[in-house]
């Protein structure tokens, strides 16, 4: 899994983190049972701190995409292969980047509803 993050980028490190992990769940890159590099190694491989990629996986965690335990590593729950989990995978996504945009929920919603 090859992950990079922009440093100059308006989105945090971790978001971009998380949504590089959440895209290749989506694609299927990843499936259902892959482990995760530790947050020590991806921290070390892409020149971040350790706890920025424990913040990614926290937040991936907190959606429902990848088990994490503590001496265990990161573990991914569910695969990408499924269109629902694909869609679901991209509408947080979505969200996530237009947080780090600036641009309020409502409006996204607003944006969302024009796009056809």
């Amino acid at each position: 899994m090859l992950i990079t993050v922009d440093p100059g980028a308006r989105a945090s490190l971790a978001d971009q983190v998380a949504s590089q992990v959440r895209i290749a769940i989506a694609r299927g890159d990843l499936a259902a049972g892959e482990r995760l590099p530790s947050a020590r190694e991806l921290a070390a491989s892409i020149d971040v701190n350790m706890h920025t990629v424990l913040r990614a996986y926290a937040r991936l965690q907190e959606d429902g995409l990848i088990d994490l335990r503590r001496g265990r590593g990161a573990t991914v729950l569910r695969s990408g292969n499924a269109s629902s989990d694909r869609l679901r995978s991209l509408v947080v996504e979505l969200r996530d980047q237009a947080e780090s945009l600036g641009v309020p929920l409502d409006e996204l919603f607003t944006m969302l509803k024009g796009a056809r």
